[in-house]
């Protein structure tokens, strides 16, 4: 039974993450996204809380933690910035996920442990420039050269690109297949190999104060044991790691509607106009109702997800739309907060300017809303149908 009732377990971890989000991340984010730097010090932090293995298991180094948990933690780094919750996104739910998910045992103990407890970083080398939503198109190739594969290709708008130690490298190899598809393959690369260079992309609109950059391989020697699943289930690993990359966007999104909305009712009931306060304009409440409208639609599927994560349910197309509903909602309760606040919230002393340059983006990445507009379309009608997996996300269980 669908239990909406958080354990003491999930409602601790949620005031763990406030605390370090009100304490040590909002005196210096803002300054952080003025300077276009991600503050090294924030995520050194969060692996000393244990969040960057949140859900992994105790035996790989992690918290133990559900995905509840997962999602619930998540919207809390995102109300207080996106840039936070990337790195949950990209490190937890892209890579160390799909290590979990798909990897040998001897590659989760060489690179999930570490991951896990916050001693390494991961990253998720999948989009290409010019390719987009476009996967099968991807240029990068890997050409097996007896026990080794030899990798190519440059892979840009990757989180973390500057700061992570291990990339999950998404390459074609040479399999004799005629669907696109199925020449892709997945690969566990070390940034500092020979042959791996990378750097950082600056001014970008929004999420300042993380890391996006670009990572290219020019003939960079990786071992066959490093091949994360079997040639050929590249494109399989790649989908369900956004499955898990789509829930802590997702759930981090409508923290950023959270953010709006607190922020809109601090300044509405503050501010005044024509004699009184500015929340008690029809117009305005009108605002706040939309708000209050997606925050919790947002969070119950958040729960919804989180709670079929848990029981080891494929939820592809669930988490598409909570993705597609709750990015789409925050950028609109940003830019409403915004209009709330008038020509104030179109300075960055206020916070509703940054959450809306931050929310921009989330529309995009990970599927742009166009594409999960499309899936639904495509479950609804009956044209789509999710294949099973040769491994599925194992459930939760407590250890």
């Amino acid at each position: 039974m669908f239990d909406l009732t958080l354990s003491q377990d999930q409602i601790s971890a949620v005031e763990l993450v406030r605390a370090f989000c009100q304490k040590e991340a909002a005196p210096v984010i803002k300054q952080a996204d003025r300077d276009q730097q991600m503050p090294i010090a924030l995520l050194n932090k969060m692996a000393t809380l244990g969040l960057l293995g949140i859900c992994i298991p105790e035996r790989y180094g992690g918290a133990g933690m559900d995905y509840i948990t997962l999602g619930l933690v998540c919207e809390e780094l995102e109300a207080l910035d996106t840039s936070l919750r990337v790195v949950m996104s990209v490190h937890v739910g892209l890579n160390s996920l799909g290590i979990y998910q798909w990897g040998t045992e001897h590659q989760k103990q060489k690179y999930l442990v570490p991951q896990a407890q916050g001693k390494k970083l991961g990253m998720f080398g999948l989009t290409e420039s010019g390719i987009g939503s476009d996967v099968a198109a991807m240029r990068a190739t890997a050409k097996r050269d007896g026990d080794r594969y030899i990798l190519n290709g440059e892979k840009m708008w990757i989180s973390l690109a500057t700061k992570a130690d291990h990339i999950l490298f998404f390459a074609k190899t040479e399999n004799n297949v005629s669907d696109p598809h199925k020449q892709i393959s997945a690969f566990i690369v070390e940034a500092s190999w020979p042959g791996v260079t990378r750097g950082d992309i600056h001014n970008k609109l929004g999420v300042r104060a993380g890391s996006t950059g670009w990572v290219s391989c020019q003939d960079v020697i990786v071992p066959v044991e490093n091949r994360l699943g079997e040639e050929g289930e590249g494109f399989e690993i790649a989908m369900s790691c956004l499955d898990n990359g789509r829930y802590t966007v997702g759930s981090g999104a409508v923290g950023l509607i959270r953010a709006s909305l607190e922020a809109s009712i601090r300044y509405a009931t503050e501010r005044k106009a024509f004699g009184k306060e500015i929340s008690k304009h029809q117009l305005v409440q009108q605002k706040i109702a939309r708000m209050t409208r997606d925050y919790e639609l947002g969070r119950l599927q958040t729960l919804k997800v989180g709670w079929m994560k848990n029981k080891g349910m494929r939820n592809t197309r669930e988490v598409s739309l909570l993705k597609w509903f709750a990015t789409d909602a925050s950028f609109e309760a940003a830019n409403e907060a915004i209009q709330i606040h008038g020509a104030n919230g179109y300075s960055d002393e206020y916070d509703v300017e940054r959450y809306m340059r931050n929310a921009r983006g989330a529309v995009i990445y990970e599927g742009t809303s166009e594409i999960h507009q499309l899936m639904q379309a495509g479950y609804a009608l009956g044209y789509r149908k999710d294949k099973p997996l040769r491994c599925e996300l194992p459930p939760f269980e407590p250890e």
